[in-house]
C-alpha cells in the first residue's frame, strides 16, 4: 500500500492511496469460492457452479463490496502510517486511471490542530467573592413569607399591596382592539404587571365602584400595534384585599417541612441552601471568566467537521428541550442557528485538553466525590443518588469532566494575579 498526504491549506489534508490488485484480486477470488458452495444458478446444482459463472454472476457485487471494506480498512491503517489525528469522517473520491492495475482512491479530511498555548504567568483576573449575611437571610425569610399570604376582603379604599379582583374594557379612539378586556382579573397594587398608571390609577377604588383610567401604552409595548398609544380603560372594582403575612413562629416553619418546626432550624436550612446557591454561581461566574480569557489569549484553527458535529449535537438537544419528535414540525431546526455556540465549545474543548494533557492536570477521586455529593444534597434521599452516580461510569464520567474543569479553573487562578471583586448574594443570583 502506498500512501501520499498533501497539506491543501488550512487543516485539510489529500491523502492518496494505492491498493495493491493482489489485495484485491485475492479476497475476491476467496469470497466467490466460499458463494459458489450455496450459489443457486438456473441449470446448476448448487455447489456444481462453475467459478466462472458464479464470477460472471457475483462478480462485480463482490468486487464492490471488498473495495468498501478495503477503502475502510486501509484509511485507518494509512492514517496511523502518516501519524495523522482525523477530525471527523473523510470524503472518499475513487481516482483510477483507465486501464490502470490495482485500486486508488483520495480521502479528504481535516486534522486536528495542535494548539500552542500562551504563556499565563503574569495573567491578571478578577475573582468574584461573596457571602451570604444576616441581611440576605432576612430578605429571603421575608420572601418566603410573601409565598404564604393570605388575602382578607377590605371595605376601606384599596392602598399599596392590596389586591383587587377587576373587570376592565380597553378603547383606543372609542374602539376595541386585541385583548382589550378581562373579567375576575386579580391585580396587586404595586406589582407592575399591568402598565404604567393602571395600578396607581387603582389607589382609593372601593369594592362595587367603578372607574375611569386614561393612559397610555408604551413605546415598547410587545403588541406592536397599540405601542405608544393612549387607551381609556373602564374598571369595575369586583373586590378589595389587604395582604396578611404568617406569623413567624413554629406553625410557619412546619409549614415547610422544617424537623422541630422552629425558627431557627428553617433560618439554617434556608442559609445552607443560600450557601450551596451561592457557591455555585459563584463558581459558574469565575469559571465563565477564566473560559473567555482562554479563548481570548489562545486563538486556534477549528476543524469545520467538529464545529458541524457540535452544532448537530446542541441542535439535537434544543429539540429534545422542546420535546419535538423527529419528523415533527421543528425537526428540521437549522444546526447553523447554533454555530457560534459550538465553534466556543470546540475551541475551548481543544484548549482544555492540551492544558490538562501538557500541565498534566487531574481531577483527584475527593473532588469527584465532593461533586457528586453537592448534586445529591438537595435530593430526599442523597445516598440514593450517590449509589446512581457510582453505580455507571459513564454517569460518573459527566461528573468527573465537571471537576476537571474546576481543575483546570484553579490551575489557571494559581498561574495568575488574582484581585478579589466583592459582589452581592442578589447580585449573582441575578436578583437585584
Amino acid at each position: 500500500m502506498q500512501v501520499s498526504v498533501e497539506a491543501t491549506g488550512g487543516l485539510e489534508r489529500r491523502m492518496t492511496v494505492e491498493i495493491p490488485e493482489d489485495r484485491i484480486t485475492g479476497e475476491v477470488a476467496n469470497r466467490l469460492a466460499r458463494l459458489a458452495r450455496t450459489a443457486k444458478i438456473k441449470g446448476f446444482r448448487p455447489g456444481k457452479v462453475p467459478m466462472k459463472v458464479v464470477a460472471q454472476q457475483y462478480g462485480a457485487q463482490v468486487r464492490d463490496e471488498v473495495l468498501g471494506e478495503v477503502i475502510q480498512r486501509s484509511y485507518f491503517e494509512a492514517v496511523n502510517q502518516e501519524k495523522l489525528n482525523p477530525a471527523g469522517m473523510p470524503k472518499i473520491e475513487p481516482a483510477q486511471a483507465e486501464g490502470e492495475q490495482g485500486f486508488r482512491y483520495v480521502a479528504i479530511f481535516e486534522v486536528m490542530p495542535e494548539p500552542e498555548l500562551a504563556e499565563l504567568s503574569g495573567l491578571a483576573l478578577e475573582k468574584q467573592v461573596a457571602e451570604v449575611t444576616d441581611a440576605d437571610l432576612d430578605k429571603m425569610i421575608d420572601n418566603l413569607r410573601a409565598q404564604r399570604t393570605e388575602w382578607k376582603p377590605v371595605k376601606r379604599k384599596a392602598k399599596k399591596d392590596d389586591r383587587l379582583n377587576i373587570n376592565f374594557t380597553g378603547t383606543i379612539e372609542g374602539k376595541e382592539f386585541a385583548g382589550n378586556s378581562g373579567e375576575g382579573v386579580q391585580v396587586t397594587i404595586g406589582s407592575g404587571r399591568m402598565i404604567e398608571g393602571f395600578e396607581k390609577g387603582l389607589i382609593g377604588a372601593k369594592s362595587g365602584e367603578e372607574i375611569v383610567l386614561d393612559l397610555q401604552f408604551p413605546e415598547d409595548y410587545a403588541h406592536k400595534e397599540v405601542a405608544g398609544k393612549p387607551v381609556q380603560f373602564q374598571v369595575s372594582v369586583n373586590s378589595v384585599e389587604e395582604p396578611q403575612l404568617p406569623e413567624l413562629d413554629e406553625a410557619f416553619a412546619s409549614s415547610f417541612g422544617v424537623g422541630d418546626g422552629s425558627m431557627e432550624s428553617l433560618r439554617n436550612e434556608v442559609r445552607q441552601n443560600m450557601e450551596r446557591e451561592l457557591k455555585q454561581a459563584l463558581s459558574a461566574k469565575n469559571k465563565q471568566q477564566v473560559m473567555d480569557k482562554l479563548l481570548e489569549m489562545n486563538k486556534i484553527d477549528l476543524p469545520q467537521a467538529l464545529i458541524e458535529q457540535e452544532a448537530e449535537n446542541l441542535k439535537q438537544q434544543m429539540l429534545q428541550q422542546m420535546h419535538v419528535p423527529k419528523g415533527k414540525s421543528g425537526a428540521d431546526l437549522d444546526a447553523s442557528l447554533f454555530h457560534g455556540q459550538a465553534e466556543r465549545r470546540v475551541a475551548l474543548g481543544l484548549i482544555l485538553s492540551e492544558l490538562i494533557k501538557s500541565k498534566a492536570i487531574k481531577a483527584d477521586e475527593a473532588a469527584v466525590r465532593a461533586k457528586v455529593e453537592e448534586l445529591a444534597v438537595t435530593y430526599d434521599d442523597p445516598q440514593e443518588v450517590i449509589d446512581w452516580h457510582y453505580a455507571d461510569k459513564q454517569r460518573l464520567a459527566q461528573i468527573e469532566g465537571l471537576a476537571l474543569e474546576d481543575a483546570v479553573v484553579d490551575w489557571v487562578y494559581a498561574q495568575a494575579k488574582v484581585t478579589e471583586k466583592q459582589g452581592s448574594f442578589d447580585a449573582l443570583m441575578g436578583r437585584s
